[in-house]
């Protein structure tokens, strides 16, 4: 019978060597598959016993000639399906692939569906249910352009799901892809060698190594296979055939299996995750820190990892620190060990100063990785001493010394106006093209899109030596260094948390306390370049009935508050925002019935509110086209509707303070004066020197009644 493996990109070699060493008949090796042919029962051994497969399915047929939903309905409609399922048993039908004439693939399979159902009902006048959740069969069916082919599931459930693992950590690795890296590890080699994992999350490498080094067949613990319900199944083979593979386990081996993670309750998942799989005894898990790691024992060994990386854990700034202690580390403690390190980006090992011994490219999930492989000699020891921290490109020194020379440039200012939140560096090297804000012992680099004509690993290069930099010339932990990337907002995006960390602290401004998130937002919860502007809004409140209108967090509501504003509302569309609002006014000791929090599209709120104001604030967003409004906004396109509307609510000689960050912005004077307002330019009044480089960060109006 003709088969076909399916398993993660990367492990196909692996793959088609263990079908080969069960007794399969390798045919051909493609991305994430090998098709092979078998006997049923050495399928079936295949099915229990492969580590690297995620799926077996049994194919039927090939059909070259496939174009539209005719020749599909007839090609599915003449299988002999009665050799693998009847009509008292309920099937299902996954299909994948279109083309020019079978654009969807979901109508694809129902037209293989009903196919099936009229070969039962010609041959039985009977059909078949059909059954999406738990069917008795499975019917696969791949397009590629015109050629179809058909299988038959023949192992059912995802083959890596060993059934060992209920809990897991935050970033898991599937089974599937920690057995080969256990292969290419070369651990099993020599498996009475300590095997030592310092990132071991909830044990999923370890135990894989233990069932790999007690010739455990995974598949023993699954409680049934697909192929069970054909009806060419022998149960008394299978049966026999489980008996001979318990019987192949291993029982002498003793392998030696460390694990430590820094999360105690990860740790205790792993241990639980162990025992399910019988072996906890071999495993020894215990918490212990990535950045102190240390040798577990006297001999030698290997040290296999699944490193932290950008996209999983951690701030990019921390990640690279990390792999620079990391290399150290292992020079430091690790002579005659071998190391198998998976890590994201290629670019990263260079961090760890050693030669390598091979690489091998995976996927991980969606996620590109490589496993590097190590033999820490006595050579590779050498000098570790005094190692500093690699740049890719010598010209990134320019950017270290722009930050010198910024902060000395700010330091009086800095000092006399008793800030403590400011922004250092804007882009002022173009190759640099990053923002840097410095906050009390934190920093922020905002990476501007790269245009298209930017190499993206130039880019990635260079960003990589801007956040080793910045934590190195100001003198910052790189667990408080946030990276985030400043891009048009799509949607709700503005709204979405980035990160969970809950990491907040609080600055100062003018007297004024604000809470800020650096971690887990794109944006911090104050927007610095606006600072003289919420002091103008400060000065001119006292006894005044003031109105922030797309508030944010309401920094400019607290200013006005504490300017002895008579009453204050806090209009924002965000009820996130608008509670950490009601913190910042807790933090000042604001309390008092005439402040106002309303929730709301502030596009919808200035027309249907009735009400008058002495002081507006109006900060609307460059662009939004948000879910919870009706139409988008353009700042440039629809200001003058936006002013207008606004400016109905303004007393008779109050003041509309109007602000936005549109580079280019051009206000329109003139259609403005036709409704009675008159515009001036406050811009360069509300630009502090921190951003005295970047003139075009907001554009800033103060609009009047005629």
């Amino acid at each position: 019978m003709q088969f076909v493996a399916l398993t993660s990109i990367g492990i196909e070699q692996l793959l088609e060597q263990e079908l080969s060493a069960l007794g399969a008949e390798v045919q051909k090796q493609r991305v994430g598959a090998v098709e092979f042919s078998a006997d049923s029962l050495t399928a079936q051994r295949i099915c229990l016993t492969t580590r690297l497969a995620t799926r077996v399915m049994l194919q039927l047929q090939q059909g070259s000639a496939v174009e539209d939903k005719t020749a599909l309905y007839n090609f599915a409609r003449f299988q002999p399906w009665q050799e693998y399922f009847g009509p008292d048993q309920s099937f299902a039908v996954e299909f994948n692939g279109t083309n020019r004439q079978l654009k969807n693939s979901q109508f694809g399979g129902l037209v293989i569906k009903d196919a099936i159902c009229d070969y039962f009902h010609d041959l039985y006048e009977r059909r078949p249910n059909v059954s999406k959740e738990h069917p008795d069969v499975r019917v696969v069916a791949k397009l590629n352009r015109d050629k179809l082919t058909l299988y038959i599931d023949y192992s059912g459930p995802r083959l890596s799901q060993r059934g060992y693992r209920s809990a897991q950590g935050k970033a898991p690795l599937k089974e599937n892809l920690a057995a080969a890296l256990i292969m290419r590890s070369g651990w099993l080699d020599d498996t009475t060698q300590p095997l030592f994992d310092p990132t071991c999350g909830s044990g999923t490498l370890l135990i894989e190594a233990a069932l790999m080094a007690k010739n455990i067949a995974p598949g023993l613990q699954r409680e049934q296979f697909a192929f069970e319900r054909l009806p060419s199944h022998r149960a008394v083979k299978f049966k026999e055939l489980k008996q001979s593979l318990r019987d192949e386990i291993n029982d002498s081996a003793k392998p030696w299996l460390i694990g430590h993670d820094i999360n105690p309750n990860v740790i205790a998942k792993a241990k639980d995750n162990a025992a399910r799989a019988e072996v906890a005894e071999y495993i020894d898990f215990d918490t212990g820190d990535l950045a102190n790691m240390k040798a577990p024992c006297k001999r030698p060994g290997v040290v296999i990892a699944n490193l932290p990386y950008g996209e999983r854990l951690g701030s990019m700034a921390e990640i690279l620190a990390l792999y620079r202690q990391l290399g150290h580390q292992l020079k430091q403690g690790f002579c005659h060990w071998r190391s198998a390190l998976l890590v994201s980006d290629a670019e990263l090992l260079k961090l760890f100063k050693l030669v390598k011994h091979k690489q091998y490219k995976f996927k991980n999930g969606p996620i590109d990785t490589v496993l590097a492989l190590y033999d820490i000699t006595e050579e590779q020891t050498q000098g570790h001493k005094g190692d500093k921290t690699p740049l890719h490109f010598e010209q990134s020194v320019a950017f270290a010394n722009r930050l010198k020379k910024n902060r000395q440039g700010l330091k009086k200012w800095l000092k006399q106006e008793q800030i403590t939140a400011y922004r250092i560096y804007d882009a002022d090297i173009p190759e640099y093209n990053v923002a840097v804000d410095v906050y009390p012992d934190s920093a922020v680099i905002y990476e501007y899109a790269a245009p298209k004509n930017i190499d993206e690993s130039v880019a990635q290069k260079r960003l990589q030596d801007v956040l080793m930099l910045t934590c190195e010339t100001l003198s910052l932990a790189p667990a408080n260094v946030a990276l985030k990337v400043r891009q048009r907002q799509k949607g709700d995006s503005q709204y979405q948390a980035q990160a969970n960390q809950g990491r907040t602290q609080v600055i100062s401004e003018y007297g004024a306390l604000f809470e800020v998130n650096l971690y887990d937002y794109l944006d911090t919860g104050i927007f610095l370049d606006h600072r003289l502007a919420r002091k103008y809004i400060r000065d001119i409140a006292k006894d005044q009935r003031v109105l922030n209108l797309f508030a944010y967090t309401g920094t400019a509501s607290v200013q006005a508050a504490l300017g002895g504003a008579k009453s204050v509302t806090t209009v924002d569309m965000s009820k996130t925002y608008l509670q950490w609002a009601q913190r910042n006014f807790a933090l000042n000791k604001l309390k008092s019935p005439r402040y106002r929090f309303e929730h709301g599209n502030c596009l919808e709120w200035v027309k249907r509110t009735r009400g008058e104001y002495d002081v507006i604030f109006l900060d609307p967003p460059t662009f939004s086209n948000s879910k919870r409004m009706k139409e988008s906004f353009d700042v440039q396109r629809d200001h003058v509707s936006l002013l207008v509307d606004t400016a109905k609510l303004l007393a008779k000689n109050g003041t509309l303070v109007f602000s936005n960050n549109k580079r280019g912005f051009k206000m329109d004077e003139d259609a403005l004066a036709l409704q009675g307002l008159v515009v001036e330019n406050i811009t360069e009044q509300t630009q502090s020197a921190d951003f005295a480089r970047n003139k075009h960060i907001h554009n800033a109006w103060v609009i009047r009644r005629g």
